[in-house]
Parts: structure tokens; sequence; C-alpha cells
């Protein structure tokens, strides 16, 4: 609900909530989010929250605090949680370190299973239906638990991140932020966009002379350019995904280039042989239409071929390519789409 309200409703509401439960429902909002209403927390008012979590979510907020403010939560906490907390913090983000739990239980190597399970049947809160995986260090020493809780969490952390990635969002993007901050945020790739327009646009002007003597060119060109878009883009999307999960390596990848580009192909003399014919009967011109069938089969082949390659080229370069991938590939089906159709009328009807 608190993500859900522009900031000056969400501030109000957020006055309203008891603040037993404030440092458990900073927990669980975008950083974006959590970081607007912090800004407008006093000092006293963050510590006190903060005092309320538990060592595994501190984790995640300490991060945000400006210094004063994490010196004040640090001397706020009793020496226990603040050894563990502050051991937790050594650990690189993102490690096994970071996002384990502290709170275990531990036994000499020399006490029983039996005694063991005695101390534990006397602990009634001890949370049974949480499956955990212990964290140990380089020694074998235990240092803390992942719960299965935790490990979900993560994972629809990662499917939301990749989801917003693919339009170029950030996972924790809040939607109501002020207007200045999202259109700055968004720049960007209209701006990488824009450029790969001006180079389609570019070519398109190669082709001046057959444009102006052909006008049906002109009011074709789109059909051939989106036909590959899209070819491309399915392709593209099961390529990221198969990267996501560890499907794709150097093993399999020409021969998933392979049955790409036969799709390709197929699809390509399918829909080529449709557009042909509502082309002729549009225009009575046989010329025109051989044309078109033979680019949108080249364009739809280079976008099944592009859409495996693109995201591959782009991970061993280090860039996300949920988050770029969409915009390369739109420049070149767009680009071998208007040279190849726009070539051929050149060669061919001039």
């Amino acid at each position: 609900l608190l993500e859900s309200l522009p900031p000056e409703l969400r501030h109000q509401l957020w006055q309203l909530l008891p603040a037993e439960i404030e440092g458990e429902t900073l927990v669980y909002l975008g950083d974006e989010v959590r970081n607007s209403i912090i800004d407008e927390m006093d000092d006293a008012e963050v510590v006190a929250a903060a005092g309320t979590m538990e060592v595994a979510d501190l984790v995640d907020v300490m991060d945000e605090l400006s210094e004063d403010v994490s010196e004040a939560v640090l001397r706020s906490l009793d020496a226990d949680r603040r050894h563990r907390l502050e051991t937790t913090l050594t650990f690189p983000e993102g490690s096994a370190g970071r996002l384990m739990s502290s709170d275990v239980i531990s036994v000499r190597k020399d006490v029983t299973l039996s005694v063991v399970l005695r101390y534990l049947r006397r602990l009634k809160p001890l949370p049974r239906d949480l499956v955990s995986v212990a964290v140990v260090n380089e020694l074998g020493e235990l240092l803390g638990r992942i719960t299965v809780d935790d490990a979900v969490d993560i994972m629809l952390a990662e499917a939301d991140k990749a989801l917003l990635a693919s339009a170029g969002l950030n996972e924790d993007e809040d939607l109501f932020a002020p207007v200045v901050m999202s259109a700055k945020r968004r720049a960007l790739w209209l701006g990488i966009n824009l450029i790969t327009v001006f180079l389609a646009a570019w070519v398109i002007g190669r082709f001046e002379e057959a444009l102006d003597k052909i006008v049906a060119l002109a009011v074709l060109l789109p059909v051939v350019a989106s036909m590959g878009g899209i070819a491309g883009s399915q392709t593209l999307t099961l390529t990221i995904r198969g990267l996501a999960l560890g499907q794709v390596s150097s093993a399999n990848l020409r021969w998933l280039g392979s049955k790409e580009l036969m799709v390709g192909l197929l699809n390509g003399i399918g829909w080529s042989v449709i557009v042909a014919l509502v082309t002729y009967a549009w225009f009575q011109e046989i010329g025109i239409a051989l044309i078109i069938s033979v680019a949108m089969i080249l364009n739809l082949v280079a976008a099944a071929c592009s859409g495996v390659l693109i995201p591959v080229i782009l991970t061993r370069m280090g860039i996300d390519p949920a988050l770029s991938g969409a915009v390369v590939l739109t420049t070149v089906t767009d680009i071998v789409g208007f040279l190849s159709f726009l070539g051929l009328a050149t060669i061919f009807l001039l």
C-alpha cells in the first residue's frame, strides 16, 4: 500500500503506522521508497525502528543510512547484536555471508545428539517449519544459516529485476517518484534509442531516389522492419531466459543458432508468400511483391541469428542483455530490413 501511494499520501500513511511495526515494514519496501520514507524520519525514529529489526534485515537498511545515523544505530544495539551485525557487514554484498542469519544454535563437539534433542524440545519458539542451509567458513566452522524463505525472496526479486530490466527500468524504482527524477532515469535509454533510429533513418536516406519514384516502397517499409523486430524479440527473450537458467553455453550455442536460423527461414518463407500476395493485390506490381518477399526472408533470418548472438555477446562483455538487448536487436532488424528491401528495389526496379 505504501508503494502504491504518491509521496504526500505515503508520508501521511506512514505517520499512522504503530511504531512497533515500522522496522519490519521498512524491510519489505523497495530501496527507493524506503529511502524516501527514511529521509522524512528523524534520527531517533530511525534508531528506534532499527532496534526492532532482525540482524539479517538490519544489514539491508544500514547501507542506506547516513554515517551519523548508522553509528547511532550501532550504539543502540546490545553487544551481541552489534557484534553479529558488524560481522555480517564485513561480507561482500550478494554473498552467502550477507544473506545468512547468524541466529543459530551451536553445541560443543562432545555433546551427544540425545542431549541436543532434549534441549531443542524445551524451546517452544524453535522455527521447525523453516528449512535452512548452513553457512560455514573455510575452516568448516558454522557462521549462520540461510532459510528457504530468504531463498524464495531472492528468487522473486531476481524475477522482478529481469522483468523490469527488459524495459530498461530498475527493480527498486519508485513508480510515484518525482517527475524530474523519473525523467532523468529514463532519458538514457531514450537517447540510445534515438541514436539507433537516426542510424536507420540514414539507411533509408541512401535510397531517396527509389522512394521518390516508387511510393509503394515507403508504404511497405514498416512491414519488413516490424516482422523482423517481432521475430527477433521472440528469439532474444528465449535466449536471455536460457542464459539466466544456465541452459546456454559454448557447447550448445552452435546447435541453438542453427535451430533458430532454420526457424527464421521457415517463418520467413511462409509469411513472405502471404505478404507477397497481399502486396500484389494492393499495388498490382509483381516486382515489388517478389522483392518484399525476399527482403522479409532475409530480415527474419537475420533477426533469428541476432536474437541468439546479441545476448551471448553482451553477456561476455559484462553487459546485462535484458537491459540493452532489445535496443541493439531493433537496430539490427531495422537496418537489415530497410537495406535489403530498398537495396533490392534499387537494383531491380530502377
